[in-house]
């Protein structure tokens, strides 16, 4: 079992409040700092202190190039998400990527010969069945990065839902994703799938904290005590998979996020079927998933929907209003492990608040069961939702 985590100051949990209540980066920055101040130092805060430390320069670096690129800068670089779920294709220059968009997508990226082609995101729509992808193809990265440089196609990367990961596979792959996935490390995001993760929602109606899923070693109780420390006495916590009270409080901060990938070597025509396995080969024992692809040929671009959808742990449900004859046409998208709860709230936030039970149909047909709140939802699911 986790030892408990030592007591903060009510003054101490009080700042941290105001830490989550924050709104700009500046005044969050402002908040943590006073909070930093006020941990107490020894041994058992050593944790905390690092995550704020962590925090902290995070939140200086954002404010600090926000400051020097405004001039410059674009609302372009803030793509709001449509469809399914936002891939963003990430790579350096002359892999692909405006090819590849183009040929999937309804966007006109500029495709051409010279290097940095693209200098702002360009944005299209991949169909997959009865749903689709919105694909954003953010600027080259540089392999030997600048911060200035680097710093919003890496943003991008961090408020996506997943990634595709282009490289030439006629030009050292190997050596290209090593160093995509080095810069990736350093600005704390994680294309390794973890055993578990915690999501945590203050902004939330609940009263008190309430605990969706189940933690390898600790109970709704310890939760509860957890988030005391931190003044936190309002949330939901939803647990996927394998996570412990550490992941809890570890997702209490801004640090490395987890965003699935795929690996996209293109340029596929130029290369012999050996060259292609080796490559897969390299990367799963990475723990990653590659697909060889060709703009030239269209080798594997049909299959690339399918892979996102794998990749990204997807499943689709139908909802149907009470005493509808068909469920809606039109699916929502959520995670594999997604709860009624999780529908809920993706639908409406006071439709979660006012949850009574809810009614599903499986894909087999069967007669509906009546579920609660917690029914981890299954692909195809038709779900009708009652409240209160």
């Amino acid at each position: 079992m986790r030892a408990s985590p030592t007591n903060l100051p009510m003054a101490c949990k009080a700042q941290y409040n105001r830490v989550l209540q924050a709104g700009s980066p500046q005044e969050k920055l402002r908040e943590l700092e006073k909070f930093y101040s006020m941990i107490p130092k020894h041994k058992g805060t050593e944790k905390l202190r690092m995550h704020v430390r962590r925090q902290l320069a995070s939140l200086r670096a954002q404010i600090e190039e926000a400051k020097r690129k405004r001039a410059k800068a674009s609302v372009g670089w803030l793509v709001e998400k449509h469809g399914a779920a936002q891939l963003v294709l990430l790579g350096f220059t002359k892999t692909g990527k405006s090819s590849l968009l183009a040929k999937l997508t309804n966007a006109k990226p500029v495709v051409a010969e010279y290097p940095y082609a693209t200098v702002e995101p360009e944005v299209g729509m991949l169909p997959y069945e009865d749903i689709q992808f919105q694909l954003v193809e953010a600027p080259s990265l540089k392999p030997n990065p600048e911060a200035s440089w680097n710093l919003k196609p890496l943003t991008l990367a961090r408020n996506s839902d997943g990634l595709l990961l282009t490289v030439d596979l006629a030009s050292q792959p190997e050596s290209q994703l090593q160093t995509l996935l080095t810069i990736l490390e350093e600005a704390k995001i994680s294309v390794k799938r973890p055993r578990g993760r915690v999501v945590i929602d203050t902004n939330t109606m609940v009263s008190g904290v309430q605990l969706v899923g189940s933690l390898a070693d600790a109970g709704p109780e310890e939760v509860r005590r957890l988030l005391a420390q931190y003044g936190v006495g309002r949330a939901v916590v939803k647990v996927y998979g394998e996570a412990t009270l550490d992941d809890v409080e570890d997702a209490l901060f801004e640090g490395l996020v987890y965003r699935p990938a795929l690996i996209l070597a293109c340029k596929a025509d130029r290369v012999e079927e050996a060259g292609k396995e080796a490559f897969k080969a390299y990367c799963r024992s990475l723990g990653l998933e590659a697909l060889p692809v060709s703009t030239l040929t269209g080798e594997n671009l049909g299959q690339l929907g399918g892979k996102i959808y794998q990749t990204l742990g997807l499943l689709r449900v139908y909802t149907k209003p009470p005493g509808a004859p068909k469920p809606s046409p039109q699916p929502f998208t959520l995670r594999r492990g997604a709860t009624i709860l999780d529908l809920a709230e993706q639908i409406h936030k006071n439709l979660a608040r006012k949850f009574r039970y809810a009614r599903v149909w499986h894909r087999n047909g069967e007669s509906p069961v009546r579920v609660g709140q917690e029914y981890q939802l299954q692909e195809g699911d038709i779900v009708e939702i009652r409240g209160g």
